[in-house]
């Protein structure tokens, strides 16, 4: 689904267990990458003044490029975020797109630090993505990657990935790393 991101995060007391599975199924892990996402809060209207945190502007760094990405997220029923509108491109000079950013008035919110491990499934309908953040933990993203007929049928199919694991996962998380750096629970 392009442009559109179905996802679900946890904190994991034992990522080796879901890799072990993941390992049984076909999976293949990546080079873990370090990935540092700055977030930027924009001069025309605040991000964070809102009861819920729907819309996150970042410059990624990789080892291997950078990004310039933006997220709209969407809330059911129960407040929780339910997937996003996501646009990201690749960026050939980030220094200019901070400054950029900088020059339209655009502040740094947070910085997330974090290492990032992602495993593919022989059928690629979702990735799995492990990170580590120091001084918060371990946690595991599900991505849906697959073709599906509208969000809820995504979800359903993600859903039923997830919970086919039988691995203990800990705790959903409803709130991205940023939310959880700035000390927000939404």
């Amino acid at each position: 689904m392009k442009y559109v991101e179905i996802e679900q995060k946890y904190q994991v007391a034992d990522p080796d267990a879901l890799r072990a599975v993941l390992a049984d199924r076909g999976g293949k892990p990546s080079t873990p990458v370090r990935q540092v996402d700055t977030y930027y809060n924009a001069p025309h209207r605040d991000f964070l003044d809102t009861p819920v945190v729907t819309d996150w502007l970042r410059v990624r760094h990789t080892g291997d490029g950078s990004s310039l990405n933006f997220k709209k997220w969407y809330l059911g029923d129960d407040g929780k975020a339910t997937h996003c509108d996501e646009y990201e491109s690749g960026v050939t000079d980030p220094e200019a797109v901070h400054r950029t950013l900088h020059a339209l008035d655009f502040t740094q919110m947070i910085k997330v630090d974090k290492v990032r491990e992602e495993w593919t499934l022989p059928d690629g309908q979702v990735l799995i993505a492990f990170d580590t953040l120091a001084d918060v933990g371990a946690f595991v993203e599900f991505e849906f990657k697959g073709d599906a007929d509208s969000i809820p049928a995504a979800i359903t199919e993600l859903t039923a990935f997830i919970d086919g694991l039988d691995v203990p996962l800990g705790e959903r998380i409803h709130r991205g790393y940023p939310h959880m750096l700035l000390g927000r629970d939404q």
